[in-house]
């Protein structure tokens, strides 16, 4: 009797670290957290960071490839961003060209729940429009 109640307590404290565990890695969507992540600056600075780093690929020029790549990731509790995914395509080479802009990105700030720094499934979409690349171009 002794050893089975020595198990059951062993088992219950098993079950309470895996799910601390997990809280730990927990991804949440950025609508359900107190303070979401940001891009140093706002949005609107993430945006003039694109227009600054995106260099419109000439394939995409060629077959005058126009539209918004929608994009899902994760912005991890240092800031950082992770598991890039395309989640609506424009043409694989507008998708690779998004996905590498958003590689480079500097760190945002880090959402957070209950004071703490947490995990966020962020969405965002990034624009390729051949007037604007026209009127940027030298």
């Amino acid at each position: 009797m002794r050893k089975l109640m020595i198990l059951a307590l062993l088992g219950c404290a098993m079950l309470v670290n895996s799910a601390k565990a997990q809280d730990k890695d927990e991804v949440y969507d950025f609508v359900s957290v107190q303070k979401q992540p940001m891009y140093p600056g706002g949005i609107a600075e993430f945006y003039q960071y694109v227009k600054k780093e995106i260099k419109y690929p000439e394939v995409a020029k060629n077959n005058k490839t126009e539209g918004k790549v929608f994009l899902a990731f994760t912005v991890e509790k240092d800031g950082s961003i992770s598991d890039i995914m395309v989640t609506r395509s424009l043409s694989p080479e507008t998708d690779t060209e998004a996905v590498r802009v958003l590689k480079n990105s500097p760190k945002w700030a880090a959402a957070e729940q209950d004071g703490k720094a947490v995990r966020v499934r962020y969405n965002i979409n990034i624009n390729f429009d051949l007037t604007k690349a026209r009127s940027t171009k030298n």
